[in-house]
């Protein structure tokens, strides 16, 4: 299995910003991203540099493209875990696993707050990824809890293996849903379990299931990366932004405000930097 010097989970500015300065070093990096940001939401971007007047969307479409084109790759998976190993780390993305020697973690303004009994039931009928786990649940009863619109593809995939009840957490376009999918316009509020059924508990009401997924552009930092010190919500890291994970840095919104793209890709550089030195200080 390839190696990277560094893996980013996030390709934002912050994200974007570190990769480009790891490549100046030298490094092999692999960016992830996953659902749309913040920035890619913002309908007129004026205070960056160089870029006046220009739509969210846009400035990371010329971001990852600059990116791309200093030998960074990158892939739209959604990292569910990061697992320290021996001297690096495997971080978990669907079905498929990646190994890099350091992380950082870019991942905006997260704001994942898991369901009561979300987190104690995964891997016992709750799952983060249709991909992996649905084909448990062929001709069985599904419920998806969707937490933006690239649910809409994986919950018609489940449609094909069972039935398949599909609950809004944050709205977006379902204009795509298959047409076997029975939307329930009720608000989650638990996941609980009976005997061998799941039951999630809206404010309208309760609905049984035998397998439940949470379908959300991101996975709350206490799922990714157990051990990680937050406070507040944010990540706490020393002067060269590494977090307490020795090899795991951050950068941008995700260590608080303001949230402004200038400090973002300034905090990607100086991730970058560190990230390089750290590597240098391991071989020598």
């Amino acid at each position: 299995m390839k190696v990277y010097d560094l893996i980013i989970v996030g390709a934002g500015a912050a994200g974007c910003s570190a990769a480009l300065t790891a490549r100046q070093r030298n490094l092999r990096v692999l960016m992830f991203y996953f659902g749309d940001g913040a920035m890619e939401k913002a309908h007129r971007m004026d205070n960056y540099p160089g870029m006046p007047q220009v739509e969210g969307k846009e400035m990371v479409r010329v971001f990852r493209l600059q990116a791309a084109d200093a030998g960074v790759e990158l892939k739209k998976q959604l990292i569910t875990k990061v697992l320290p190993v021996n001297d690096g780390f495997s971080l978990l993305a669907g079905n498929d696993l990646y190994e890099a020697k350091t992380v950082l973690l870019a991942l905006g303004a997260l704001r994942v707050n898991p369901l009561p009994g979300e987190e104690e039931l995964l891997g016992q009928g709750v799952s983060y990824c249709a991909t992996c786990d649905g084909m448990f649940y062929r001709g069985k009863r599904i419920i998806v809890i969707a937490g933006g619109r690239e649910a809409v593809e994986e919950a018609n995939y489940l449609a094909d293996l069972g039935q398949v009840t599909y609950f809004i957490e944050k709205p977006h376009d379902t204009q795509e849903l298959a047409a076997s999918i029975t939307v329930v316009k009720e608000k989650p509020k638990q996941i609980r379990q009976s005997g061998q059924d799941l039951i999630l508990v809206t404010d309208q009401g309760e609905h049984e299931t035998d397998g439940l997924f949470v379908l959300r552009p991101a996975v709350a930092m206490t799922q990714m990366l157990p051990e990680l010190e937050t406070r507040k919500g944010v990540i706490s890291t020393d002067h060269d932004l590494m977090t307490n994970v020795p090899g795991v840095f951050a950068a941008g919104d995700i260590l608080g405000a303001p949230l402004q793209v200038t400090k973002a890709v300034g905090e990607g550089n100086r991730a970058a930097l560190a990230i390089a030195s750290y590597l240098r200080k391991q071989v020598s």
